[in-house]
């Protein structure tokens, strides 16, 4: 699986199909994520204990070796354990030098830690555990704010849940939850959200598959209630999949009118699964914003939610593989992608309807200064403040960076259509 992360695959796309016993799940996701996690951290340490670099031919035992560390450096495992367990999938692979080089990086570890340790503290890659290209990104953009920033993305992300306000009240949710032997409290803010004590497996979630509860970040919680459905309005979520902003849309206005699209056919059926779920009735169809055509591409919309691909930077403590995915120049094209779907959509708003613009993303190019670039070129487009609790301004929009009041990092802005 990390061996498929270093190609480019992500672990949302690989962890799925993998291979194993159905009780080994957890500790393959484990170790995967932690070690993705302390990625940068863990490289660094191999390039000091390993004799040489390995070729690229090897990335498997690279990936071994950086899981051996993983366990060694950040997890509860026995050394002894750890060694011998990392030996002997080195021996599995079929690279009879493996198991040797194995035994001698991870003991040379354990010998040599704490001076270790102290030499890569000097390092920022290693000490925050991030590429360089964001460690100056996010210093640039949020200079007060960094350090904090940067050790959120190393944390474990809460389980927060979503409670379908259309069936049960929160204190409810809560009181079932306690029975099930399952501790959580509300979030700050955010009516419909409670956080777990300690993250289960949704099968332990009362009344999850009859879609009392959902599984959604709290901070993506706040784009329904932002977006201001009414019933019989028509609303397009334009970048739908999974479709937890969809379903968040449809519990908080049963009458909305909702069409719901994304450019991805294999995820939409996600958003199938979870309307079927919580027993919700939309549109959806494929289709490209940035390109819209179809039937769902003559229509108007009293709302429209856009929730644009970006670098994901604000759900790194979620999907710890972006610090190895993303490359500095994906800015530039995502913003430029971002860029496209405004304009293409915007002319399937109604007038004076609500653009709700989203991203989880921490960058300045993709958040307030693409809305400023828009705002700037669309002479209709009027900027909607949002007066909130959570998160601080940021141009015409509002930022909540991650870890703060529990959330992931998301950046929202509200566009009203002036009329002509």
């Amino acid at each position: 699986m990390l061996a498929g992360v270093l190609a480019g695959r992500s672990l949302a796309d690989s962890l799925p199909a993998a291979a194993v016993e159905p009780r080994d799940r957890a500790l393959l996701a484990e170790l995967c994520h932690g070690t993705c996690r302390w990625y940068h951290r863990l490289d660094r340490m191999l390039a000091r204990l390993a004799p040489r670099p390995l070729k690229a031919r090897d990335a498997d035992v690279r990936a071994l070796l950086l899981i051996g560390l993983y366990q060694l450096a950040e997890m509860r495992v026995a050394p002894h354990a750890a060694v011998t367990e990392t030996v002997e999938a080195a021996r599995a692979l079929g690279k009879p030098w493996a198991t040797g080089l194995a035994n001698a990086v991870l003991r040379a570890f354990l010998r040599d830690r704490e001076p270790l340790t102290s030499a890569l503290a000097a390092d920022p890659v290693a000490r925050h555990s991030h590429p360089a290209w964001l460690v100056d990104a996010l210093a640039a953009a949020w200079p007060a704010e960094c350090e904090a920033v940067l050790a959120a993305g190393n944390a474990r992300p809460p389980m927060t849940l979503r409670v379908n306000l259309r069936r049960d009240t929160l204190g409810d949710a809560q009181d079932r939850l306690a029975l099930a032997g399952l501790a959580a409290t509300p979030v700050p803010f955010v009516p419909s959200a409670l956080t777990l004590e300690h993250p289960v497996d949704v099968a332990r979630l009362p009344g999850f598959d009859e879609g009392h509860l959902s599984v959604q970040d709290a901070g993506a919680q706040l784009a329904a209630p932002l977006l201001d459905a009414h019933p019989g309005q028509r609303v397009l979520d334009a970048c739908a999949a999974p479709g937890g902003k969809t379903s968040h849309v449809l519990e908080t206005c049963a009458g909305a009118r909702l069409t719901a699209v994304d450019i991805d056919e294999r995820r939409l059926a996600r958003v199938r699964e979870n309307l079927a779920r919580l027993r919700l009735d939309a549109e959806v169809a494929v289709g490209d914003a940035a390109r819209p055509a179809g039937a769902w591409a003559q229509a108007r919309y009293d709302r429209i939610l856009l929730d644009v691909p970006c670098t994901a930077t604000g759900v790194i403590r979620r999907h710890p593989d972006i610090k190895l995915l993303r490359r500095a120049d994906d800015v530039a094209g995502l913003a430029a992608r971002q860029a496209g779907i405004l304009d293409a959509v915007w002319p399937l708003l109604a007038p004076d309807g609500i653009l709700l613009y989203v991203t989880c993303s921490l960058l300045p190019d993709e958040n307030h200064l693409q809305i400023g670039r828009f705002l700037a070129r669309q002479a209709d487009a009027c900027p909607l403040p949002i007066d909130a609790p959570w998160g601080r301004p940021a141009g015409a929009g509002r930022q909540i960076l991650p870890g703060e009041h529990g959330m992931d990092g998301f950046f929202y802005a509200r566009l009203r259509k002036v009329p002509a």
